[in-house]
């Protein structure tokens, strides 16, 4: 049972949690790492500053596809060329912890993605984008950019994207599904697992009809690293369990006792 003291993954990554100076401290980002509310803003201002002509699009390929926590005006179907999803971030808070990191997802040069534009109302940009920076930029982690997305419906816009930075300290260059899938089978923190995060994102792009062959494999990955764990479980639970016979009438299948 949780306690009154300890705050929800829901209490945590909220509109109301974003707009608490505190947010990064009770996310559990490490003090080194953590970024100031005033180097937070600067991004923003300059990333602002570059900011092209027309409506403002966020682009939206993790869990903004699933949680956005913003009020936008609009939601349309996506693809990214040159860019794609990778979990090159390595992470001590939210999906991980200091004793068991795990991995967060990024845009690494290099193929497609498929994603979500977001087009935010014209009078609350700054406000949105104000917390859009505050989750995104907790602890600098990303590169904000306008990039040009073609939309489902033929447009192409400039829409403002996080990408990768291979400068920051928790960048991880050893991407590989084989590699990551490991990593996110045991890591959590305080938002929850990181499994949860793979299974969410999966379960986003299938609603939306999209693809993307890194997040299968990853997936793929993901099954094949927690099947002996599984089987292992299964073993010491057929072990431990007090012998029983059946009771009358009931047949036995050979296979009764063998890991699904």
């Amino acid at each position: 049972m949780r306690t009154p003291t300890t705050p929800s993954p829901t209490d945590l990554l909220s509109r109301h949690a974003l707009r608490s100076e505190d947010f990064g401290q009770r996310l559990g980002v490490p003090a080194e790492l953590r970024w100031t509310a005033q180097a937070i803003a600067a991004s923003l201002e300059a990333t602002l500053a570059a900011r092209p002509p027309g409506a403002l699009w966020v682009l939206a390929y993790g869990s903004l596809m699933w949680n956005p926590l913003l009020d936008f005006a609009d939601s349309v179907a996506a693809t990214l060329q040159g860019w794609r999803r990778s979990f090159c971030l390595r992470v001590e808070a939210g999906r991980g912890s200091p004793a068991q990191p795990g991995r967060m997802l990024a845009l690494e040069p290099g193929g497609s993605t498929q994603c979500l534009a977001l087009r935010l109302h014209e009078d609350r940009v700054r406000e949105e984008l104000g917390l859009l920076w505050t989750r995104e930029m907790v602890a600098g982690a990303y590169r904000p950019a306008w990039l040009p997305v073609a939309l489902a419906d033929g447009r192409t816009v400039q829409a403002v994207a996080f990408l990768a930075d291979p400068v920051w300290p928790g960048y991880e260059y050893d991407a590989r599904a084989e590699t990551v899938a490991p990593i996110v089978a045991t890591a959590s923190g305080a938002l929850g697992s990181n499994a949860e995060y793979l299974h969410c994102l999966a379960a986003a792009l299938q609603a939306h009809r999209m693809e993307d062959g890194y997040i299968a494999a990853v997936l793929q990955a993901l099954d094949a690293a927690d099947q002996p764990a599984a089987l292992a479980r299964s073993q010491s639970a057929t072990e431990t369990a007090p012998s029983r016979a059946p009771g009358p009438g009931v047949s036995v299948p050979s296979s009764m006792g063998e890991p699904k």
